[in-house]
C-alpha cells in the first residue's frame, strides 16, 4: 500500500518543530524561545541572588524571546522531586535542546551565557 506524499507549509518552509520556535514576519530564520525553570529554596540569599542574576541575563541576552518560572521548592516539593532537582538553585533550560542544569546562585555570567548556549566556548 502506498504511502501518502509528506504535506510541506507554503512556499516549501517547514514548520517549526516544537513550541519553543517562532518564525519571524518576512524571512525565512528561526528565532528560539528559551524556557527556564529556575528552583529556589525560599528567599534564602543564593536563591535570591540566581533570581536576580538570571533576570539579567534573560533581560540583556534574550530580548523578550524567554519564559522564565521561577518555583520554590518549599512550596512545590513534588516539581522539584518530578525533576529530580538534588540541590539549589538550580536552573533548567528546557528548550531549545539539548536539556541543561545550571546550579549556583548564576553569578558567572560567562558560565551561565555557555549553559544556555548564548556564547561560544573559546578554545
Amino acid at each position: 500500500m502506498k504511502k501518502p506524499p509528506k504535506k510541506i507549509g507554503p512556499a516549501g518552509k517547514r514548520k517549526p518543530r516544537s513550541a519553543g520556535e517562532m518564525e519571524q514576519a518576512g524571512s525565512h530564520s528561526l528565532q528560539i524561545k528559551y524556557v527556564l525553570r529556575l528552583y529556589v529554596n525560599g528567599s534564602t540569599l543564593k536563591s535570591t541572588r540566581a533570581v536576580e542574576n538570571i533576570k539579567q541575563v534573560c533581560e540583556q541576552h534574550l530580548n523578550g524571546r524567554y519564559n522564565l518560572e521561577i518555583i520554590d521548592i518549599c512550596k512545590h516539593a513534588n516539581l522539584a522531586r518530578d525533576e529530580q532537582i538534588v540541590a539549589v538553585p538550580t536552573l533548567i533550560k528546557r528548550l531549545p535542546r539539548p536539556l541543561r542544569r545550571l546550579i549556583g546562585d548564576l553569578s558567572d555570567q560567562s558560565k551561565v551565557l555557555l549553559g544556555l548556549d548564548l556564547k561560544i566556548r573559546e578554545r
